[in-house]
């Protein structure tokens, strides 16, 4: 990792742009090279390497598999995801709940989407609609860990709010934590026209998760537009008509080319 000084600025990707993954029970869309797909010139923005877009049909999943030296955040939009690991922790994240699984030194774990219901007719299920992202520690082999935690009743007061961190400055109780210094995780849901600053940092990268905003200094963001911004300072975000629900990276470091 390193410190970073970068010229003001904001490079918008708009949602048709990203990377996709299809196949029957999974539909992905990737704001950085993934799996397959790589590109050398979008291999990560700051600290942030994987931002998935996720939805998973019913009964389906990421089956058990390994994560090593990584901190990985899952923010759900709509419906449940259960997650298991081998570290014995399990559980159900839904809206509101904000979960983070530290790698650390070897972790195994699966997510799927369990929701089923039996009608007269048939068999149905609802997607589950998820955003994973993935940070780096900024300590390696470090024991593997899980956190999660309610965050709704902050969310619905429309204003921004701290869902990760492991900046010293945030403290360790309004939050979970991540073990990375240099990088914190915001999350908003504005009704329309509701506006809130971006964090002042160097680097920042704002996910529009749903609905519509405009950026300050940008363009009209709509869902799954992202923006990465350097030299933030404080810039506005203002959600149109339908409300947004937005995911902003705090970022005071960069992964070292």
């Amino acid at each position: 990792m390193s410190s970073v000084e970068l010229e003001p600025g904001v490079d918008v990707r708009h949602a048709g742009q990203r990377f996709h993954t299809d196949i029957p029970w999974l539909d992905s869309r990737h704001s950085f090279s993934f799996g397959r797909h790589y590109a050398p010139d979008n291999t990560h923005f700051g600290l942030l390497l994987v931002s998935n877009d996720d939805v998973v049909k019913a009964g389906a999943g990421f089956d058990t598999h390994p994560h090593r030296d990584m901190e990985i955040v899952t923010w759900v939009l709509e419906g449940s995801l259960v997650h298991q690991d081998s570290t014995g922790h399990n559980g159900v994240i839904h809206p509101g709940l904000a979960q983070r699984m530290s790698a650390g030194s070897g972790i195994l774990h699966s997510e799927r989407n369990d929701s089923w219901r039996l009608t007269e007719e048939a068999e149905h299920g609802e997607d589950v609609h998820f955003v994973q992202m993935w940070v780096p520690p900024d300590t390696e082999r470090i024991t593997p860990g899980y956190e999660q935690l309610d965050i709704g009743d902050q969310l619905d007061t429309g204003e921004l709010t701290l869902v990760a961190s492991g900046m010293p400055r945030h403290g360790q109780d309004q939050a979970i934590s991540i073990r990375q210094e240099h990088a914190a995780l915001w999350a908003a849901r504005l009704p329309a026209g509701r506006s809130v600053q971006l964090p002042t940092s160097p680097l920042a990268h704002v996910f529009l998760a749903r609905g519509s905003a405009e950026l300050e200094g940008a363009d009209v963001l709509d869902t799954g537009d992202a923006a990465r911004v350097t030299g933030s300072e404080g810039q506005r975000l203002t959600a149109g008509t339908d409300g947004a629900e937005v995911l902003i990276w705090e970022m005071h470091a960069a992964i070292a080319a």
